[in-house]
């Protein structure tokens, strides 16, 4: 059965979709079948993989309202060993949709069980909040991978998400644990970044990856071609950190 990870920040900004859309790339390309879920309605996961957030019928709205099954909604895409369920801007409309819906909390794990044995690992874009869709990523989610920007704000933004992490595992989910916390934009030449990079490995030694991700313009352009970075430019220092970050991942996995 496959491992479900939600990729989560409240804050935006600070590299989760370009962490969804590349890890899922680098695991690809080590083997391993990879369901990509974009549930954030910004759909940047969707384009970020070449797909047309326009015209397109079974995405993750129709997917969390129980119109579409995850067979129908499952897109292939260009790149190796990578599906996708795309996102669409009715998304924003689910949280209002779902209001009067029973178990509400559970419609994305109910709808997503029918396929996790096709794949490896099945990861899941989450919208840079909070609520009712995220609240669903973290039911479904066996595990919460947090990418984190080297700034002043971002150890009180990951006390809260831990926090809100610990209330859906009470509430609705006693086995999701977080699975790690990667270091994004990092630029080691900062003092503020080897600041909180101290403060992580404070208290978060065994949950903070080695493998950092830093700014980097081909980073940035990627998304503008449909592509992630390994297939836009494999040689950039972009390409060989998130590739990097796939060995990681596979590794402590294959330990646990």
């Amino acid at each position: 059965m496959g491992k479900l990870i939600a990729i989560v920040n409240q804050k935006g900004g600070v590299g989760k979709t370009t962490t969804a859309v590349n890890l899922s790339a680098g695991i690809g390309l080590l083997g391993k079948r990879v369901l990509l879920v974009d549930v954030d309605p910004q759909g940047n996961t969707t384009s970020g993989y070449g797909i047309s957030k326009k015209g397109t019928e079974a995405t993750s709205y129709e997917l969390l309202l129980g119109n579409v099954s995850a067979v129908a909604a499952i897109k292939p895409t260009d790149f190796k060993n990578v599906d996708i369920i795309p996102s669409s801007m009715n998304l924003a409309a689910a949280e209002i949709d779902l209001i009067e819906v029973k178990h509400r909390e559970s419609r994305l794990k109910i709808a997503l069980s029918a396929v996790r044995e096709k794949y490896d690992y099945i990861i899941l874009d989450c919208p840079p909040s909070l609520g009712l869709i995220t609240i669903n990523a973290l039911t479904a989610a066996d595990t919460v991978l947090v990418p984190i920007q080297c700034e002043y704000y971002a150890l009180e933004g990951l006390s809260q998400l831990i926090s809100s992490v610990r209330q859906v595992k009470r509430l609705y989910n006693p086995t999701l644990e977080i699975e790690g916390i990667v270091l994004t934009m990092y630029d080691a030449r900062l003092n503020l970044t080897n600041q909180v990079v101290s403060e992580l490995k404070r208290y978060f030694a065994d949950k903070l990856y080695k493998s950092a991700i830093p700014r980097a313009v081909r980073l940035s352009e990627a998304p503008s071609h449909g592509k992630p970075i390994q297939y836009y430019d494999g040689r950039s220092k972009g390409a060989a950190a998130y590739n990097d970050l796939a060995k990681e991942f596979l590794k402590k996995n294959r330990r646990t």
